[in-house]
């Protein structure tokens, strides 16, 4: 595998999920005029795509039962898609009224993580999936499909490319969606197998739209992005503060974080178009919204070179030090 690691300008654009995949995790519920607040202020920053909040039954997901007010109230920034999960027609006609520039849909690839997730067969998934696409296509609002387990499944292991691969050409040749997300979602990837299904996903599909959705669970966040990357991935979904992962599925953790992956990208040369100050600024807010610390490293040690002063005594030091060299 030839790295090259060296942005140099090259466009990177960066996806918020925490609003949606993060907050439907946390037990305690965000105000609905704290999260209109948040999504505003992840405008701001520069993100390119945000999935807002899901279209999801309220008893399923109660920490998004104000998604039709909070989709209808947010402020639109020219350039910024907004986004949003629905599962089902009914899901896609509420996101569709609500103003939703794009639905997402979901299945996995593995029949255990499917059931486990959605209770349904894959081919159950898919046929649902193919009821929501024609809604979206009457109402002319373009479909991404993300698929679970795409790197790995926690109760089956290993899932062969060409498993994923037959998925995708079903969403993407069958379907017509507008792109594809390939899913982390317990955090089993590793770099060269990222390279490896990314390189085969742009060579058969190079104008649909790829996203890579990673989780640290392992570690290895960073790196697989990198390694994406540098197959020639350029879409990425992050989560505000690292908060998130998915409820169903055992060993999950956190989403990779938004501001660790725009700092790295930022250090290297790739361009993000996401403003950092602003985006730590929205980041900090979490922990009094969610009630409990958040994992980000960014919002904990600063950035690198975010520099401290030199101690009080430090002249004193200073001036012992070069008497020293004197005498000698």
């Amino acid at each position: 595998m030839t790295t090259n690691w060296n942005g140099a300008g090259r466009r990177i654009h960066m996806q918020e999920v925490g609003t949606r995949d993060g907050l439907q995790a946390e037990d305690a519920f965000v105000p609905t005029e704290d999260k209109i607040a948040l999504v505003n202020a992840l405008s701001d920053a520069g993100m390119a795509k945000i999935e807002v909040t899901a279209f999801v039954s309220p008893k399923a997901i109660p920490a998004l039962r104000d998604a039709e007010i909070v989709m209808r109230r947010i402020e639109r920034t020219p350039g910024v898609v907004y986004s949003a999960l629905v599962p089902n027609v009914r899901g896609a006609e509420r996101a569709i009224d609500a103003l939703t520039d794009e639905l997402n849909l979901v299945m996995s690839a593995t029949e255990s993580h499917n059931l486990s997730n959605l209770r349904m067969t894959r081919e159950q998934s898919f046929a649902a999936l193919s009821e929501v696409n024609a809604i979206a296509r009457a109402g002319a609002v373009p479909v991404n499909v993300s698929l679970s387990c795409a790197f790995g499944c926690p109760m089956e292991g290993d899932v062969p490319a060409a498993t994923v691969l037959d998925w995708c050409a079903c969403y993407v040749e069958v379907m017509g969606a507008h792109g594809v997300t390939l899913c982390d979602t317990t955090g089993m990837a590793y770099p060269t197998q990222v390279a490896a299904l990314v390189r085969a996903f742009r060579e058969r599909w190079p104008e649909t739209e790829l996203t890579l959705h990673f989780h640290n669970t392992r570690g290895m966040g960073l790196a697989n992005v990198l390694a994406a990357i540098d197959a020639g991935a350029d879409r990425f979904d992050a989560s505000l503060g690292g908060i998130g992962g998915c409820p169903y599925a055992p060993g999950a953790s956190g989403n990779v974080c938004t501001e660790e992956i725009v700092h790295a990208l930022a250090c290297m040369g790739f361009e993000t178009g996401v403003d950092m100050d602003r985006l730590l600024a929205a980041s900090r807010r979490l922990p009094a919204l969610i009630g409990h610390d958040i994992p980000s490293q960014i919002v904990k040690a600063g950035r690198r070179l975010d520099l401290h002063p030199v101690s009080a005594d430090f002249e004193a030091t200073r001036q012992r030090a070069l008497g020293r060299g004197a005498a000698h």
